[in-house]
């Protein structure tokens, strides 16, 4: 197949072949012939089958290329039945692949946000109705998981996924979707669940001066292309990461963030990202098996993919507890930043509950006043079941309160079983002069403990010891830096897939 030009000058055309169809590429068409066979996910044996196709990935790749995809054209031969349908496309120049520019060290920032702003006004566009939102439950995002599961057990030790590595993947994606069915349910209340691209690879997408191209969508099985809007993207960041672009994923996921205005959690982020990476492993394992060369090396590269961002996605309920003048809620605030978690406070609920500016003076004596028995109680009540609901929506928590009662303890403990969050308790320790000193000299603010009010807790204090111990002494930093251990002893705090922290006001 070529296209001359009036000069008499020949040109021949390249070809290219995937598992379903064989692309002819001429100066500035390509042109895409569907294979006449059957699939366990595709049946083209007949040529009625083959144009329904052709006509459908026309339909569906106009949605974020209409210019690229030009129209149906039909191939006559002699002795044929009748014309074969071909898919006419705009040639893309492969100089501009995004997984080209990425891999030679092209600057991309601009471009990705470009991909991102595309998307999401695509999404915003898309199906949003009860058909599509079917397949974005938890429990139908559990169910692909568990589909990929039985698929990985069939495969040889040797292809790359060893016993451990799927292990803890399974324990890491059930514990994480047990606890989070509201943050599910939200996303298909706000209409996140979208009829979107479905196989968003950094290869399939051209930078061009006028703007991106984002080619060939997954058209064979629509089930497939019904998802939450950022498990689309997810796919493409995923892409980017493996392609060794972290930043540039962090970067374009934040992008979409902002222009489809998605209040989705980071642990939201990680777990769709590991989802798509676990996918492309299994492909990559099947290859393996099938004896492809590389297959098994990039299979375990994807794992180790997954597994990171499981770990990231981990929901936690943090304990930071410790005496007035022991640096807890200093080291409450850093660490909640350092772990994009959100930060809830004792002292402030307390003032919230009873109708008091934050930093209006509520000084009595030790149990007295807001600090008697009752409005303890209802005060460390509220503030679990504000943490219970973040958790349940796939919101890290860190709890800033001092945590002298194992009893109080215990309640934080059956919030943090019943949302599957991981519980972490940290006790905040410094030596008595110093937090006497730190206690004369603090400034007005949600806390009215004295020193007075310091010895009476300490008198009362319950034996913690499950708690893991920080000094408090030296630079905030190095507390911090020890609660982070003891939090994600695992992984480092991923700022790339987090949302952007903004000072107070």
């Amino acid at each position: 197949m070529s296209r001359n030009p009036p000069d008499g000058r020949r040109l021949r055309a390249d070809v290219a072949e995937t598992h379903t169809a064989v692309v002819f590429f001429t100066a500035d068409r390509a042109y895409k012939v569907k294979k006449p066979l059957d699939l366990a996910f595709v049946d083209y044996t007949t040529r009625a089958a083959r144009r329904t196709a052709c006509e459908r990935e026309l339909e569906l790749n106009r949605r974020f290329a209409p210019d690229a995809y030009l129209g149906l054209a039909e191939l006559h031969g002699p002795g044929d039945e009748g014309p074969e349908p071909v898919v006419v496309m705009r040639r893309m120049p492969p100089e501009r692949r995004l997984s080209h520019l990425v891999t030679v060290g092209t600057p991309v920032d601009d471009a990705v946000r470009q991909v991102a702003r595309l998307l999401a006004a695509c999404h915003a566009g898309a199906r949003h109705d009860a058909e599509v939102a079917a397949e974005g439950t938890r429990d139908a995002l559990l169910g692909r998981w568990e589909a990929g599961f039985t698929e990985l057990e069939r495969l040889d030790e040797r292809t790359g996924l060893h016993a451990p590595v799927r292990t803890e993947v399974q324990h890491a994606v059930h514990r994480y979707l047990a606890g989070r069915k509201p943050l599910f349910d939200s996303r298909i209340e706000d209409g996140r669940i979208v009829d979107g691209h479905g196989d968003l690879l950094a290869q399939d997408i051209f930078c061009l001066d006028d703007g991106p191209r984002v080619l060939d969508c997954l058209e064979f099985d629509d089930r497939l292309r019904y998802v939450d809007g950022l498990d689309d993207a997810a796919f493409l960041a995923m892409d980017l990461e493996q392609l060794g672009a972290r930043e540039t994923a962090g970067a374009f996921l934040a992008g979409y963030r902002e222009y489809s205005g998605d209040p989705a959690p980071p642990s939201l982020w990680h777990h769709y990202v590991a989802y798509r990476a676990f996918v492309r492993a299994k492909v990559s394992l099947i290859q393996a098996a099938q004896g492809a060369h590389g297959a098994a090396g990039a299979a375990g590269k994807l794992a180790g993919l997954a597994l990171r961002h499981l770990r990231e996605s981990a929901v936690r309920l943090v304990l930071v507890g410790g005496l007035p003048g022991s640096g807890k809620t200093t080291v409450s605030g850093a660490l909640a930043d350092r772990l994009g978690a959100t930060l809830l406070s004792t002292d402030r609920l307390r003032k919230e509950l009873a109708g008091i500016p934050p930093d209006r003076s509520a000084r009595a004596a030790y149990g007295t006043g807001l600090y008697t028995a009752e409005a303890r109680h209802r005060t460390y009540e509220e503030l679990l079941a504000h943490a219970e609901t973040l958790l349940a929506r796939g919101e890290s928590v860190v709890l800033d309160a001092s945590w002298t009662s194992a009893a109080e303890r215990a309640a934080a403990a059956g919030a943090a079983e019943r949302t599957t969050s991981d519980l972490v308790a940290l006790c905040c320790r410094a030596p008595r002069g110093v937090a006497r000193t730190r206690l004369a000299h603090r400034p007005a603010g949600p806390s009215d403990a004295d020193q007075a009010t310091a010895d009476a807790m300490a008198e009362r204090m319950d034996p913690w010891p499950g708690a893991v111990v920080l000094d408090t002494t030296g630079p905030v930093r190095s507390a911090v830096d020890q609660a982070v251990h003891a939090v994600r002893p695992d992984t480092q705090t991923a700022r790339v897939y987090r949302r952007p922290y903004m000072e107070p006001g």
